[in-house]
């Protein structure tokens, strides 16, 4: 005899649609990279319409069109989006360079900045680590997003002087003995491209000295 156990979904995945079925609740954001016991299914069981990470297939595709088909931004690149506008960086015609090509940083984004806005056309590339001549491409971005998860990877020599560089790799590189918490570090060498770039963030969880 076959145990019903076999049919039953998983909590998880109940759980879900329970949430999806609550009018009460109007998003759902699970956090990536899941559990072992998670089933990535459960990318595809959120109802688009409450997917507030903007990972469902549904919405990668609303992401590719743009316009009022888009419900929500996945919130990463939203907030890359928004450090641009409130920094008044200049996108009209800008070369853009994405360096990742992550479902949760690198693809978006770059779909998000291809999207044109009345005139203001620009030229964008998604480029990755093993990219040739990764540094080539580099110096020809006015505005620079870095989400490779490699510390110090972007050189200072291969930043444009007065681009926009965007920081967005988050690196746990060693220890701290005396407050027991994780060294971090960017993907781009701060200290130094500082002196070249027009605007640069750091790491964003490592706070300013």
């Amino acid at each position: 005899m076959i145990s019903p156990k076999i049919f039953q979904k998983p909590i998880w995945l109940a759980l879900i649609d329970k949430y999806n079925n609550d009018p009460d609740i109007h998003g759902i954001l699970y956090e990536l990279p899941l559990p072992k016991h998670i089933d990535e299914k459960v990318l595809n069981a959120i109802n688009p319409d409450k997917d507030v990470d903007a990972f469902h297939p549904v919405n990668v595709g609303r992401l590719m069109i743009g316009g009022d088909e888009v419900k929500f931004l996945p919130c990463t690149p939203a907030g890359i989006q928004e450090m641009i506008v409130r920094s008044g960086t200049e996108t009209s015609g800008a070369e853009v360079v994405v360096v990742g090509r992550s479902n949760i940083v690198g693809k978006p984004i770059a779909m998000m900045m291809a999207q044109e806005r009345g005139r203001r056309k620009r030229h964008r590339d998604i480029v990755h680590t093993r990219t040739k001549d990764l540094a080539a491409h580099c110096k020809r971005a006015d505005i620079l997003i870095v989400a490779a998860g490699v510390p110090d990877l972007v050189k200072p020599e291969w930043i444009k002087p007065g681009s926009t560089v965007i920081d967005v790799g988050v690196n746990r590189v060693g220890m701290n003995e005396k407050t027991g918490k994780a060294i971090l570090k960017g993907d781009v060498d701060f200290d130094a491209a500082k002196e070249i770039a027009g605007k640069i963030t750091r790491c964003p969880a490592v706070s300013a000295p």
